[in-house]
């Protein structure tokens, strides 16, 4: 880099440190309070970042770092747009807590094509292990799930062949407000930018939806998937396994309404003409780990998620007792479910929608595909008739899923000056509980 270049506010340089190195930003940060917003190293050569923020003396910055690299031999790995930086209290912690109690289910019992869930004996065990994940964690595990290892593996290769082509080719399907599936590497969670590039395509095609997020607007319109030239078999491979997701989604909506009490078809009418998509991910390696997240912290407006990932991981969660972040270690062949704001809401918040959020690595790609069962944009959300009463009254107002749904759309392709739409707007106050209960 050249001495003369000035390194504007909010700009990250990314370095390589050594030992002494590190020392000696140590002892520079405390004498010099100006510097105290680099990010120190505590690992021998790994790397960090250093963060420039919004000041006159950001070239007096750069200056110091210039001379602290001809010193101590810090090897510049480039700069990194500062839209990808999370806050400072988001960013991921360099130690990983590894989640060792989010439950591994066993679906054997329900797996065959022949199962019956009324006259199978474990039924009771298994449906007790649903509710009690979904009440305590908010997430689980599934094996023995009943979905062909080869479906998994051939839209594993799809997804990798597709994201391995040029930027160029795969914007050839970019997405936008008019065509709102397919692929797009500019997504934000919170208004931060994640470390991501992904291929949206909905389960059914086209799938209706309101043509406007404005209440009074009654118009529909209709989403259709867009499918790359190459690989040539990503649309029969995509529908191939949305089949078999759409089957383990069904499977799974039926325990989780046996653990309320319910039938266990109750759901089964809200997906006729569902709003369900499968997205493809992939995280490229990221010089800043410490800094960036490759999906920012979230809950998932959906009903229901059903996520597969790569061997390398990367997903944590939010664990609800101490709001701690825990990093999900992945099973082979195991699927990670975890309840959408819909189910906590038709429950009543019995059940609870969890944050997760995807870390990345500076050293190895990631891929994922998660599944989002959603319903059909006609259906009112809203806690469900047998799951209230005058001692538990509904906690949420009604809101239409189609006007949700697109509402939340519009922040993909600009940036929204208030929070998203999140289902705690339709929360109802405790001022107004106490009074239903009075």
């Amino acid at each position: 880099m050249d001495q003369k270049q000035n390194i504007g506010g909010g700009s990250v340089i990314v370095v390589k440190w050594s030992f002494e190195a590190t020392f000696a930003m140590r002892a520079q940060t405390s004498r010099h309070s100006k510097t105290s917003l680099f990010t120190l190293p505590s690992p021998k050569g790994c790397l960090h970042s250093l963060c420039i923020t919004p000041s006159k003396n950001g070239l007096s910055r750069f200056r110091f770092l210039k001379q602290l690299k001809k010193k101590e031999k810090i090897i510049t790995m480039g700069e990194v747009d500062r839209v990808f930086i999370q806050p400072q209290e988001h960013r991921p912690k360099p130690d990983i807590t590894r989640a060792e109690g989010i439950p591994l289910i066993d679906l054997s019992i329900i797996s065959s094509p022949n199962s019956n869930l009324e006259n199978d004996q474990a039924l009771g065990v298994l449906v007790e292990e649903i509710g009690d994940a979904c009440k305590n964690w908010g997430f689980f595990q599934v094996i023995n799930h009943g979905v062909p290892l080869a479906k998994r593996q051939n839209i594993e290769k799809a997804s990798r062949i597709f994201f391995d082509q040029p930027l160029e080719e795969k914007r050839k399907v970019r997405r936008s407000e008019e065509k709102v599936l397919g692929y797009y590497d500019t997504e934000h969670t919170r208004n931060i930018r994640d470390w991501k590039e992904v291929f949206d395509l909905n389960v059914q095609d086209p799938t209706v939806v309101p043509a406007s997020y404005k209440p009074d607007d009654e118009e529909l319109t209709r989403w259709f998937n867009q499918w790359p030239e190459y690989p040539a078999d990503l649309r029969e491979v995509c529908e191939e396994y949305a089949k078999e997701m759409e089957k383990l989604a069904y499977k799974l909506t039926e325990l989780i309404a046996l653990s309320l009490g319910l039938p266990e078809d109750r759901f089964h009418g809200f997906f006729e003409e569902q709003t369900s998509f499968i997205r493809l991910n992939h995280y490229p390696p990221c010089p800043v780990p410490d800094l960036a997240l490759g999906v920012g912290r979230h809950k998932d407006g959906i009903v229901l998620t059903i996520l597969a990932q790569d061997d390398v991981g990367g997903l944590q969660v939010k664990r609800k007792t101490d709001g701690e972040w825990l990093w999900v270690k992945p099973t082979p062949n195991a699927y990670i479910i975890n309840v959408g704001d819909i189910i906590q809401v038709w429950s009543n918040d019995t059940y609870e929608s969890v944050e997760h959020r995807a870390m990345v690595n500076s050293g190895r790609e990631r891929f994922s595909i998660p599944y989002f069962l959603a319903p059909a944009h006609y259906t009112n959300v809203q806690p469900l008739e047998e799951l209230t009463n005058q001692q538990n009254p509904a906690k949420y107002k009604p809101y239409n899923w189609g006007k949700y749904l697109v509402t939340r759309k519009r922040s993909n392709f600009q940036k929204l000056d208030a929070e998203n739409l999140q289902i705690h707007h339709f929360k109802i106050p405790e001022s107004e509980l106490g009074e239903k209960l009075d």
